[in-house]
């Protein structure tokens, strides 16, 4: 199974994406269901009373009619390919393991009575002596799911499912299978579209995100561990939540039972319509522990109409680095709440540079839309076609200003949002500065600021550290000793300094005591 591990301050969690069934490299994968327009009218999901004698006897939703009209829509899919990896004879003293042998000493079975004779003499296939590194391919092998758009064999699913895959087989409920074509796939979004050879298929109909609320009723389709139209149910946690991978996608959050197999499928609202295509799931061991995450259907249907048409699929850029704006740095720009994204560095030359961004900028809205977390910015922009005009609502020095700024082509470079890891602990203000020379500017590609020569006190536990370079103070460029001093006395309880380090910003959030 793929992970990607996160480990704020002693919380161990995984984003789980690939949910392998025999073998590496294979992704969950959840059913696909489009196709409004061939698709039966919709089903309603049914009151189903308690019996009355229980307590606190409640009315539930039943999912039947929906999973007996769309559920043959859902297919099961499997993946079959090579990986090219080095295979090594090497010895590891830290790792021995039957599992790590084996993937050492391919050669010889480590259980075998022999393994460990063989390989005290470094004779190959019982390892001990380090010897060549040689490459060789290795098995993927994966199932997942996804579901049927259009009756004549389009089928959405997640691009992790089939990724490295040089062989994919579609399986419907009827027990018919299919060999898939790969029309298209984007990792941004986590969106692929296959291909079958067929005519007349089921099919399903597309909802969107606007009609459920958090809170609602959802059914999601799958094949959890291979168990083939596997029905679960919950409701919707949140709505465009964004995730600590970098996405571009406004998630669906649910509590609906997602286990490796599950990827790709669809998410059902209560009239039978696919709202979502089930992706990820947040947890500490690799399976289902109540955090679901859809593709909302809306961004797939997107994807699936540029593949269909190009082959390919662009996202634009606005060419900036946001982070979270929190209590502390609210305070310190003016703002009335901790909403927006704040600007940490504007890409030399970019959209946002032409358009008159800088650092420091808070952006609020988009288009209309309010930006609540810097995540929402990403997604807003990523989704939305190059060379299309946004006009933003951003906040500087203190007074809200409209700018306007014509998308670029992210060109495999997505808005960067930085991570609770790169932002550090409030505190204090302490620091030594000094000039930069001109050899150091050059150096350190700086326009301008101080040296932070030493942080002591207050500042070090803010996170400051001895040659970091002081850009501004709540906005203000540092120039010199004397205007940062004058711009620290004039702050409230609390400043937002800019900060560079190896080459990145951000801003670090002190309160002054």
């Amino acid at each position: 199974m793929n992970t990607i591990l996160k480990t704020p301050r002693g919380l161990v969690a995984a984003l789980v994406m690939a949910g392998v069934i025999g073998g590496a490299g294979a992704g969950l994968v959840t059913t696909h269901l489009a196709s409004a327009q061939q698709s039966p009218a919709p089903a309603v999901a049914t009151a189903v009373s308690a019996p009355s004698g229980a307590p606190g006897a409640a009315t539930l939703p039943s999912f039947a009619q929906i999973t007996s009209q769309y559920g043959p829509a859902v297919v099961n899919i499997s993946v079959s390919g090579t990986r090219h990896a080095s295979a090594s004879t090497d010895d590891d003293a830290d790792d021995d393991t039957p599992a790590a042998a084996q993937r050492q000493q391919p050669g010889m079975d480590p259980n075998d009575p022999f393994y460990q004779f063989f390989r005290q003499f470094g004779i190959p296939g019982g390892g001990g002596m380090q010897q060549r590194q040689m490459p060789r391919d290795v098995p993927v092998r994966g199932e997942g799911s996804g579901f049927i758009v259009s009756a004549d064999g389009l089928v959405l699913t997640n691009a992790h499912v089939v990724k490295d895959a040089e062989t994919v087989t579609v399986k419907l409920t009827d027990r018919r299978e299919f060999k898939a074509k790969v029309l298209g796939a984007d990792p941004k979004t986590d969106v692929a579209v296959l291909k079958i050879d067929a005519k007349d298929l089921p099919t399903v109909k597309l909802g969107d995100t606007q009609s459920i609320n958090v809170g609602d009723w959802v059914l999601a389709i799958g094949s959890p561990f291979g168990f083939e139209n596997s029905v679960t149910a919950g409701v919707v946690s949140a709505k465009g939540r964004s995730l600590p991978d970098d996405s571009s996608v406004p998630f669906i959050q649910t509590d609906v039972a997602v286990n490796p197999g599950n990827s790709g499928g669809p998410l059902f609202n209560a009239r039978g319509e696919v709202v979502g295509i089930n992706s990820q799931i947040y947890s500490r061991s690799g399976g289902y522990q109540g955090l679901s995450f859809a593709i909302p259907i809306e961004v797939a249907s997107k994807v699936q109409s540029q593949i269909v048409k190009t082959g390919k699929v662009e996202h634009a850029k606005l060419g900036v680095t946001v982070q979270e704006v929190n209590q502390t740095l609210a305070d310190s720009f003016g703002l009335d709440r901790p909403e927006g994204a704040l600007v940490s560095s504007v890409e030399k030359g970019g959209p946002a540079d032409k358009a008159g961004l800088k650092s420091g900028d808070v952006i609020r809205s988009v288009n209309g839309q309010k930006i609540i977390g810097s995540g929402d910015l990403p997604a807003m922009v990523s989704l939305a076609t190059p060379g299309s005009k946004v006009d933003m609502q951003v906040w500087r020095q203190g007074k809200p200003e409209d700018i306007v700024a014509t998308l670029g082509n992210a060109s495999d470079k997505a808005v960067k949002v930085a991570g609770a890891d790169d932002k550090v602990a409030p505190g204090k203000l302490g620091v030594a500065l000094r000039a930069l020379q001109p050899e150091e500017r050059k150096q350190l590609g700086a326009d301008g600021g101080m040296l932070i020569e030493r942080a002591q006190g207050p500042a070090a536990k803010a996170g400051i550290q001895a040659g970091d370079v002081l850009l501004s103070i709540n906005g203000t460029p540092a120039r010199d000793v004397d205007q940062v001093r004058e711009a620290i006395a004039k702050a409230g309880k609390s400043v937002a300094l800019l900060v560079q380090r190896d080459g990145s910003r951000i801003f670090v959030p002190v309160q002054l005591g």
